[in-house]
């Protein structure tokens, strides 16, 4: 077999395509929930936790320190960044895990809807037939 028909037949399978579909199809939910947390949850908090931006919440250390652009700068842990990070990504999880459990929940019911194969059934009969 030759290298340009390995990769046709690597490129083309149906797993790859169904694999990048559901790439791009993860991509748009991640920013359908992206845009979720930005416009409606995160000022949620905000309102609760009394600060206009969680990321801005920081715990500073130490005192001030000139940079080489001569501006002051201090260190700080920047907590309320990571608290944000830690929301954004439970609530992408449990969209997703919700959206998961839809999903099978709808390919349990076409595969019991599903009538059975033609052989299957040849076969079935065959078999009851042999018993009697």
């Amino acid at each position: 077999m030759s290298f340009i028909q390995d990769f046709k037949d690597f490129a083309f399978k149906g797993n790859l395509i169904d694999m990048a579909v559901g790439i791009i199809m993860g991509s748009a939910a991640a920013a359908i929930v992206k845009s979720f947390i930005d416009n409606i949850v995160s000022p949620l908090i905000a309102v609760i936790a009394g600060v206009p931006d969680m990321s801005s919440l920081k715990m500073p250390l130490g005192k001030m320190i000139e940079n080489a652009d001569g501006e002051q700068v201090q260190a700080a842990i920047h907590y309320g960044s990571f608290i944000q990070n830690v929301i954004d990504f439970t609530i992408l999880a449990f969209v997703i895990f919700v959206a998961l459990k839809v999903a099978a929940k709808w390919m349990k019911k076409a595969e019991e809807e599903a009538p059975p194969a033609a052989d299957i059934v040849l076969l079935t009969e065959i078999r009851d037939a042999l018993k009697k």
